[in-house]
């Protein structure tokens, strides 16, 4: 297990399509577990394999509980499809391990069903999502298509998002 560097927005690693998983071995295990690793680092709740440099359909989520502990129930999804979701939409205050020291509020589906695999390729489902779990599941979800949160804002905000974090990584590189 190991902590892996989180890919910063604009990087164009989170805009590529990602592949389906079609091999459920120890090496993709390793990646769910180094991912988690990676999250908790970084005291997330939610990350995609585009967000760590695999262009992989997986993601992880461990939504904390009442007590606001995580590590309870970590939940590593396979090839996840958000299936059906409700026409109720709800406003949803995010943030990004990728889109480090931002947040703002976002439009979501109040609840969805999402199908996925788990890691050893069985076919599993969540059958209608609440709460920030079903928002986690729609935000973690878009990354394996190209979509960040920031791309629900409007157009000025993402420009400027844009050149402040270009700065930013300029400076690290």
């Amino acid at each position: 297990m190991s902590v892996k560097q989180v890919v910063i927005f604009p990087d164009e690693r989170l805009r590529e399509p990602t592949r389906e998983v079609t091999v459920f071995d120890d090496e993709l295990s390793k990646l769910a577990s180094d991912m988690l690793d990676t999250m908790y680092d970084d005291e997330g709740i939610g990350l995609a394999g585009p967000q760590v440099g695999d262009n992989r359909r997986i993601i992880v989520i461990d939504i904390p509980d009442d007590q606001d502990r995580q590590h309870i129930n970590p939940m590593v999804l396979v090839n996840p499809v958000v299936t059906s979701h409700s026409e109720e939409t709800v406003e949803s205050d995010e943030g990004c391990l990728s889109v480090p020291g931002y947040q703002d509020k976002v439009m979501r589906y109040a609840t969805c069903t999402v199908d996925y695999q788990d890691l050893k390729g069985n076919r599993q489902r969540i059958e209608n999502a609440t709460g920030l779990l079903a928002i986690c599941l729609q935000h973690e979800t878009d990354h394996l298509s190209g979509k960040l949160f920031i791309d629900y804002l409007s157009r000025l905000k993402r420009e400027m998002l844009r050149r402040k974090y270009s700065k930013i990584l300029k400076k690290h590189h």
